[in-house]
C-alpha cells in the first residue's frame, strides 16, 4: 500500500507567535532577532517578508528596506512550549509523529486517515484544533506525498495556510516548476555546482547518470541527489517516542559580541560545561570523549579522551582548559590560555557515553563528599532553574539561559520528549 505522508510546517513560526501572544504586534513588519544580543535577525513576519526581509539578515539592513519594522528577542521557551501541545494534538491522529525541528513534524497517516474521514479532513481537523486549542494567529501548512521527501517539498509551495499534495503521476510536473532550492538537502553551494553541470531544476536531476553525480559529489551525495530525481525517499517517518539512545550531548553558544577578554570566554566555557554536566546526570550517564570547538580570529577544534567517566561541568571544564594549553600556551601563565584575538562562537561536546550504573567505581577517583555537593546542587537547580548554583568562577559572568535548539539538535531534550517527560 501506497504510503500517505503529512510534513506540517508553521508558517513563519517565530514571528507568529510574538503576534499571538502581543496583539499590537498582528499585521505590522516585525523582525525576531537572536536572544544573544547580537543584530541578526533570525526570523520574519509574513508583513515584513513583502518588503524583501529575509532570515538571517542584519537589523541595520532590515531597517533600510523597512523603516517601521520592529524588532523582538527570540524566545525559544515559549515556541517550544507550543510545540509540544502540538505534539500532543497531532499524536490524537497517528502514532508516527516525527519532530523534525522545533516547528515542524511528520506524520504517517497511512493507517489512520480512513478513520478520520480522509487525508483532507484529517487536516481540518489538525488546523481547527491548532486555531482553538493554540491561538487564530498561529498557522500551518502541509504537504501530502507518499514519501517525506515530497511531503516536504509539497508544505513550502502553497504557504500560508496552506495544503498541497504531490502524487507518483504529479512529481515531475511539479519538478519542472520548482527550485533546486526547494528541495531539503539542497543549498546554494550544491545548487550552484549543479548549475555548472547545466542542472537548474529538480525536473533535469532524473536525466543525469548516477555515475555522474557520483564523481562530482561523491556516493553519498550523488545517491541523495538522484533519489530527487526520481522522487524517492525510502526514509521511515521516526516517531519521538522511540528515540535512540543519545551517544553524545553538544552545546553551542555565540557570544554576544566578539569577545577579546580570555576571563569571560573561559567563564562562558565553564558555564557550558556545566549545562553539559546537568543534562548529563538527568539521563543518569557519564562520559569521557570531551570536544571544544571555538571560532573568531582562529579556529580551534580539538578533542580529549580521558582515562575514566565523568559527569560534572568542573571536569569538563578542567578538560577544556588542558585542550586549549595544548594549542595556546601563553608565555605567563598556564592558568587562562592565550587566545589570540577574538572568540566569537563556542561549541562544547561530550560523546561515549554510558550508563552510569553500568560503570565500576573508581578506587581512588571517587570523592563521596563531592557527589553529595553534587546532587544537592542539582535539586536546588531544577527546583529553582539550571545555574541558580554556580562555581565561584563564574561570580559576576552573564548567566546563559538553557534553552531548545531551534533545530531541535539537542539529544537530551529529544530523550526527554521520547519518554514524554516533556509533554
Amino acid at each position: 500500500m501506497s504510503k500517505l505522508i503529512l510534513h506540517i510546517d508553521f508558517d513563519s513560526f517565530f514571528a507568529s507567535v510574538a503576534q499571538q501572544d502581543t496583539p499590537s504586534l498582528r499585521n505590522k513588519p516585525i523582525g525576531v532577532t537572536a536572544t544573544n544580543g547580537r543584530n541578526c535577525i533570525i526570523a520574519a513576519s509574513r508583513e515584513a517578508k513583502r518588503y524583501g526581509i529575509k532570515s538571517p539578515s542584519r537589523t541595520y539592513d532590515a531597517r533600510r528596506l523597512c523603516p517601521d519594522i520592529q524588532f523582538v528577542p527570540a524566545d525559544f521557551v515559549r515556541y517550544w512550549e507550543i510545540s509540544k501541545k502540538f505534539l500532543r494534538i497531532c499524536s490524537d491522529y497517528s502514532p508516527y509523529v516525527e519532530v523534525f525541528s522545533i516547528d515542524e513534524v511528520f506524520i504517517d497517516a497511512t493507517q489512520t486517515a480512513t478513520l478520520f474521514g480522509g487525508v483532507d479532513t484529517l487536516i481540518k481537523k489538525i488546523k481547527k484544533r491548532l486555531h482553538d486549542e493554540i491561538g487564530e494567529y498561529i498557522t500551518a501548512s502541509v504537504g501530502i506525498s507518499h514519501n517525506k521527501l515530497l511531503a516536504k517539498l509539497a508544505s513550502g509551495l502553497n504557504k500560508p495556510n496552506g495544503s498541497m499534495r504531490i502524487t507518483p503521476e504529479t512529481v515531475m510536473e511539479v519538478y519542472r516548476k520548482t527550485k533546486l532550492t526547494d528541495i531539503c538537502g539542497i543549498g546554494p553551494r550544491i545548487a550552484a555546482r549543479l548549475a555548472q553541470m547545466g542542472i537548474s531544476s529538480p525536473y533535469q536531476l532524473q536525466f543525469v547518470p548516477l555515475i555522474s553525480l557520483i564523481a562530482e559529489f561523491g556516493t553519498v551525495e550523488g545517491k541523495f541527489l538522484n533519489d530527487v530525481g526520481m522522487g524517492r525517499d525510502t526514509c521511515p517517518v521516526l516517531p519521538f517516542t522511540e528515540s535512540s539512545e543519545p551517544k553524545s550531548v553538544s552545546r553551542s553558544y555565540c557570544l554576544a559580541q566578539n569577545e577579546y577578554d580570555q576571563r569571560r570566554v573561559l567563564q562562558n566555557i565553564y558555564e557550558l560545561c556545566e549545562e553539559l554536566g546537568i543534562k548529563l546526570r538527568r539521563l543518569h550517564k557519564k562520559a569521557r570523549v570531551v570536544g571544544l570547538s571555538l571560532r573568531g580570529t582562529e579556529s580551534f577544534h580539538t578533542t580529549h579522551t580521558s582515562a575514566y567517566y565523568m559527569d560534572t561541568g568542573k571536569e569538563f571544564f578542567q578538560i577544556c582548559l588542558y585542550l586549549l594549553n595544548q594549542s595556546h600556551v601563553s608565555a605567563k601563565t598556564r592558568v587562562l590560555p592565550n587566545i589570540r584575538g577574538y572568540v566569537r562562537q563556542i561549541n562544547i561536546w561530550i560523546a561515549d557515553l554510558k550508563n552510569e550504573q553500568h560503570l565500576p567505581t573508581p578506587l581512588f577517583l571517587c570523592d563521596q563528599k563531592q557527589q553529595k555537593v553534587t546532587q544537592i546542587i542539582d535539586k536546588i537547580n531544577r527546583k529553582y532553574g539550571d545555574h541558580t548554583i554556580r562555581n565561584g568562577f563564574l561570580l559576576y559572568a552573564d548567566k546563559l539561559t538553557t534553552v531548545p535548539n531551534g533545530f531541535m539538535a539537542d539529544r537530551y531534550e529529544r530523550s526527554m520528549l521520547s519518554v514524554r517527560k516533556e509533554l
